[in-house]
């Protein structure tokens, strides 16, 4: 069977650092942190008071008080950013779209965990009386529920789930897109991440596993991946969501289109609940596995979008990996940690990274890691690597590829490269 080639034809994002694409890729191109003090609950308490949350956002674009009662905030997230995916795409203006050839799979890592806290608490408070929930809890909650809303919005009879693998979970959601149209089982599909988490209960729950920055003094500085003084991981949220569509029908009805999908990996590191395996071994591995399944080679890749979350094990165990796969050419990639602007988007970073992709693809251009202080240098880290650090850097971008892994061990990668008749 011969697999069809899969391109991507839309871009959606809403963002620490932009409530659209373009806003968010020149933020990120310029260098701008998404971090500040947190606004969505008091955090005067707590051990991380600062976080990378989206601004200004104006749900009602996406539906009256009475639809939005029903929705999550993450699941608001992945609307908004649906949206400006398929209008990017241009789909509804198909008057020939066939509606059951068209999925939708969004993914999150934990879903409408705000609902959940909610309603826990009300319950805690009207224990006496007995259970009294709201009956928007259950499908404001789950995890699957943003494919579910845009499905419905667009008519799309298509595939149609979610995917839940903690950070891994949008970069998975991805590859089973672009397996699903490779296959013949969808001519497009509406697909990316979604997360809304920096609340008492998100951030509560991180601090007491050590996970989160403490760096109150200087939030914008305080995911610093690749640096000595690395403290943990800043908290994002927002949603990125991609169309990808196969070639042929991209094609037929005038699709404009940024790059396309060639391969994509997965594997496990089999080592830990939450630590990434310290030699990199699953990295390793699903790098490989994305390779050989987009038949390139190591020296093909010219730009990796790096996990680079700022934790001390994590950041170091990926640089491993990276050197491994990559061999000699590592050290003409460049690489560089786009949460240092955006924070971490936990089930929502893999496909904002992955648009950060086909955007250093389509421009030529390699946005950078920011906050690295030259005397912070960790003499475990292999400097001679190109970090792209402080400053964006023009360069020929033929292929990039980016990582993501996740708690329980799960990597994913991902490889776009420029389209080519």
């Amino acid at each position: 069977m011969e697999l069809k080639r899969v391109v991507v034809t839309g871009l959606g994002a809403i963002t620490p650092i932009g409530n659209d694409v373009d806003t968010t890729w020149k933020n990120a191109v310029e260098g701008v942190s998404g971090a500040a003090p947190i606004t969505h609950f008091d955090a005067s308490k707590f051990k991380t008071q600062f976080a990378c949350e989206v601004k200004g956002f104006n749900p009602e674009k996406i539906g009256d008080r009475k639809k939005l009662r029903q929705l999550d905030l993450y699941a608001q997230y992945a609307l908004d950013a649906a949206d400006q995916a398929v209008a990017d795409a241009k789909l509804e203006e198909d008057e020939n779209l066939d509606k059951n050839r068209v999925g939708v799979v969004i993914a999150a890592g934990i879903g409408g965990l705000h609902t959940f806290e909610e309603e826990a608490g009300y319950y805690a408070m009207h224990a006496e009386s007995g259970p009294k929930y709201n009956p928007f809890f259950i499908p404001k909650m789950i995890a699957d529920i943003a494919s579910g809303h845009v499905s419905m919005k667009y008519g799309y009879h298509g595939p149609n789930f979610g995917v839940v693998s903690a950070c891994a979970s949008s970069t998975n959601a991805l590859i089973d897109a672009f397996n699903l149209i490779r296959l013949g089982k969808a001519d497009a599909i509406v697909t990316g991440g979604a997360e809304a988490a920096i609340f008492p209960a998100g951030v509560g729950g991180f601090n007491s596993m050590h996970a989160l920055s403490t760096r109150n003094d200087s939030p914008a500085t305080a995911s610093r991946p690749f640096s000595k003084s690395r403290d943990g991981f800043v908290m994002g949220e927002g949603s990125a969501v991609l169309v990808l569509e196969e070639l042929e029908h991209a094609k037929a009805r005038g699709a404009k289109i940024y790059a396309e999908v060639v391969g994509g990996g997965m594997s496990a590191d089999a080592y830990h609940l939450t630590a990434t395996h310290p030699e990199g071994l699953g990295a390793k591995l699903v790098m490989k596995n994305a390779l050989e399944d987009a038949g390139m080679k190591p020296e093909d890749i010219d730009y990796v979008n790096a996990h680079g979350t700022s934790t001390p094990v994590g950041d170091l165990s990926e640089v491993k990996a990276i050197k491994e796969v990559f061999g000699d050419h590592a050290y003409d990639l460049n690489i560089s940690s786009t949460k240092s602007m955006t924070g971490h988007l936990l089930g929502a970073t893999g496909a904002l990274e992955a648009l950060f992709c086909v955007k250093s693809v389509q421009e030529d251009i390699v946005p950078p890691t920011i906050n690295h202080d030259p005397e912070d240098m960790d003499e475990e880290i292999d400097y001679n690597l190109n970090f792209t650090f402080d400053k964006a850097q023009k360069r020929t971008v033929n292929a990039a590829l980016s990582n993501t892994f996740g708690f329980g061990g799960h990597n994913a990668s991902i490889i776009v490269k420029k389209y080519a008749e």
